[in-house]
């Protein structure tokens, strides 16, 4: 009985060591929520006027641009996966990983070829573990990204979206992370960053049903609209990375909350097992006790 009170013991003790590294990574997981939701706030409102400028111009013009027109066979899609660098997050990255596996299912039974791009290194494993060919990867930042972190994913994918697809371009452009909707919601979705539809941007920029003004375009529209191509990639996927970023410190939180409640729960069921097991323990000694001094009678009475 000893040596099995001596073990619940350990356990109880090793539970409650583990119990307060969760409750810690919890609290550290909701302060970061914070200011990824912030930096969110932050970059929305960039985002929205730089859409409804690319919409502009776009409507304005009748310029053929990789920004705003559609291949009319497109053959190869750029698709980039956000995940995240670390685990105990749930299902967040698993989640993200099957997004962007059902999208490229469905772009190839569209006859188009699929090239990879993956933010965080969870994805990164994901792929490499499986043999799959992964054209560019970044990873050390998904907690805690950075503009400039976006400019250096965006710039291979700029360049491809540029360069003819006979010499590896692509036609299109995707973007698969999670969206974070509120503390106990994130969703997984994917995005058609280019080509872009005009009528999912005025949504986006809320000029749906608005009448723009007219422009002037000076040296060109292109041009414009040359310029205007890798501050919009960039902001799209700044705010991809930030909304990615809130999304798994709150999968992160509700792990560790999960997993807090849980160490409660089992160190609550192994103090009962060690209050059993020490009355079961009181028990037997007091029954050793009572049948010695019962004997010791029994063998006082026999001699007299």
């Amino acid at each position: 009985m000893g040596a099995q009170l001596r073990v619940y013991k350990r356990r109880i003790k090793s539970v409650t060591a583990t119990k307060k590294i969760t409750k810690a990574m919890e609290m550290i997981a909701a302060s970061r929520i914070v200011k990824a939701q912030r930096q969110v706030t932050a970059s929305t409102p960039y985002a929205t006027e730089l859409t409804r400028a690319v919409t502009a111009v776009a409507t304005g013009s009748t310029t053929k641009h990789p920004l705003t027109t559609e291949a009319e066979t497109p053959t190869r899609a750029a698709v980039l996966l956000v995940t995240s660098d670390r685990g105990l997050a749930g299902g967040y990255s698993s989640n993200a990983i099957k997004a962007a596996e059902r999208l490229t299912e469905r772009l190839r039974g569209e006859g188009k070829e699929v090239d990879t791009y993956i933010v965080g290194r969870k994805g990164v494993a994901y792929y490499g573990f499986r043999e799959r060919k992964v054209t560019d990867s970044w990873s050390g930042f998904t907690d805690s990204p950075t503009y400039a972190d976006a400019k250096q994913v965006a710039a291979p994918l700029i360049a491809a979206v540029q360069q003819d697809t006979a010499e590896g371009g692509v036609d299109e452009l995707h973007i698969v992370f999670t969206e974070f909707v509120s503390m106990l919601t994130q969703t997984p979705v994917q995005r058609r960053l280019l080509p872009l539809s005009l009528d999912k941007a005025a949504e986006e920029s809320g000029t749906k049903g608005e009448i723009l003004p007219l422009f002037d375009f000076e040296p060109s529209a292109e041009d414009v609209l040359d310029a205007l191509l890798p501050r919009y990639v960039e902001s799209r996927i700044y705010n991809a990375l930030l909304q990615a970023a809130a999304s798994k410190h709150a999968a992160t939180r509700r792990a560790m909350k999960s997993a807090t409640d849980n160490a409660g729960d089992l160190i609550k069921s192994l103090s009962r097992l060690a209050n059993a097991a020490r009355q079961a323990e009181i028990t037997q000694e007091i029954s050793e006790i009572v049948g010695g001094a019962s004997a010791l009678a029994d063998a006082t009475a026999g001699s007299e």
